[in-house]
């Protein structure tokens, strides 16, 4: 499927098939040994047009079987905690570094991440979100580029250049780690709180878009080449005067 150059402006609709086409090419997906041992593709799911996304490791066992990102106990913290912040789980979008489980919910391997980021990837330049909210280590890693811990990072906001589009960044931890420790969930909570006035402060700036090569298709002729006979005698150069005094810079 040919990339989508997101310097024009996408209507909502066409927004959506493009996500669809994406999602389809997903489903059929063999560019991992993970192919062989899912039950489902699990795509993503949510507003299309949302601000806030959500991009956590890889899906579970009940992912798997429903096809659907976080429905099961960690997905249910997460709509309890979206809910304390006044939103609901239609208005983002949720998704995974991974479209396919990893057999008994093991870590992702670097060689299933490589061949699945390009749908992560896409997914951010079709959505647009102004926001992505990291669920982890392996998505807070991927997304920085960096291999710096959740530890370190979690409630810390940056800006993001990924792909061709600038994100707010913001790294959390994963809502399955907090589950049965409720010092890590106060932490979590407490990050999660912070949201929506970090939405409010609205997108970050963007960078510029690359130019359309098509505008350089034609080459302009070249200047008619004067043959050596017709140069005249070069002109004596010009007298080097003396450098005037260099201007202070302004340091102090």
């Amino acid at each position: 499927m040919a990339r989508v150059n997101i310097a024009r402006v996408i209507s909502a609709p066409e927004r959506r098939e493009l996500l669809k086409a994406v999602y389809e090419e997903a489903r059929d997906c063999t560019r991992c040994p993970l192919h062989q041992t899912r039950t489902t593709v699990v795509f993503g799911a949510g507003d299309a047009d949302a601000e806030l996304m959500f991009v956590g490791e890889a899906p579970g066992a009940s992912e798997d079987r429903m096809g659907l990102p976080f429905v099961g106990q960690a997905g249910k913290l997460l709509d309890k905690l979206l809910g304390e912040i006044g939103m609901e789980r239609r208005q983002v979008w949720i998704c995974n570094v991974l479209k396919c489980r990893p057999p008994d919910n093991r870590d992702p391997n670097p060689n299933e991440i490589a061949a699945c980021q390009d749908y992560l990837h896409r997914q951010l330049e079709l959505i647009e979100p102004t926001m992505v909210c990291t669920l982890g280590n392996f998505a807070t890693k991927l997304l920085r580029g960096d291999t710096t811990g959740i530890t370190r990072l979690h409630g810390r906001e940056e800006i993001r250049v990924i792909g061709p589009r600038a994100v707010r960044l913001y790294p959390l931890y994963h809502p399955a780690a907090a589950l049965y420790t409720p010092s890590m969930l106060e932490l979590l909570r407490a990050d999660f709180h912070r949201i929506p006035g970090l939405l409010a402060q609205g997108p970050p700036p963007q960078p510029e878009p690359a130019p359309d090569l098509a505008e350089f298709d034609e080459i302009p002729e070249l200047e008619e080449v004067v043959e050596p006979e017709e140069l005249s005698e070069p002109e004596p150069p010009p007298a080097i005067a003396e450098p005037a005094p260099a201007a202070q810079l302004g340091l102090f």
